[in-house]
């Protein structure tokens, strides 16, 4: 089964089946630059946070790159985890500076409905 990732940071969606790491569903993207490092959890190159969604972990990653803290909130290495239904995540560190390297960052969006009132 496929399920949908969002990269909040750049608003890119990709599809990744449940039977293939975050990171290889997102090197499908074919962006250039986006490290890949070591696919084994060793090297911390790509570090993402999900912020929703569920996800289970493969392989055992180092603890130099993701303490149990951070582990706990949600930040993991892409290439250690597996979607298991729709996510969100922001990516983090290296993989952040190489996603977001010359975009411009995203403007805040106004919900509708949600003007202010002037006094007059």
């Amino acid at each position: 089964m496929k399920h949908e990732i969002h990269i909040e940071d750049t608003g890119e969606r990709y599809a990744c089946d449940e039977q293939e790491t975050v990171l290889n569903g997102m090197a499908k993207l074919g962006r250039k630059g986006i490290p890949v490092g070591c696919r084994g959890g060793g090297c911390g190159v790509c570090k993402v946070q999900v912020t929703s969604g569920d996800y289970r972990t493969t392989r055992t990653m180092s603890r130099q790159h993701v303490t149990l803290d951070e582990q706990e909130h949600g930040i993991v290495l892409a290439c250690c985890v597996q979607a298991q239904s729709s996510l969100s995540l922001k990516v983090v560190g290296k993989l952040h500076k190489a996603m977001c390297r010359g975009l411009m960052p995203l403007a805040p969006t106004q919900a509708p409905g949600n003007h202010l009132a002037l006094q007059g």
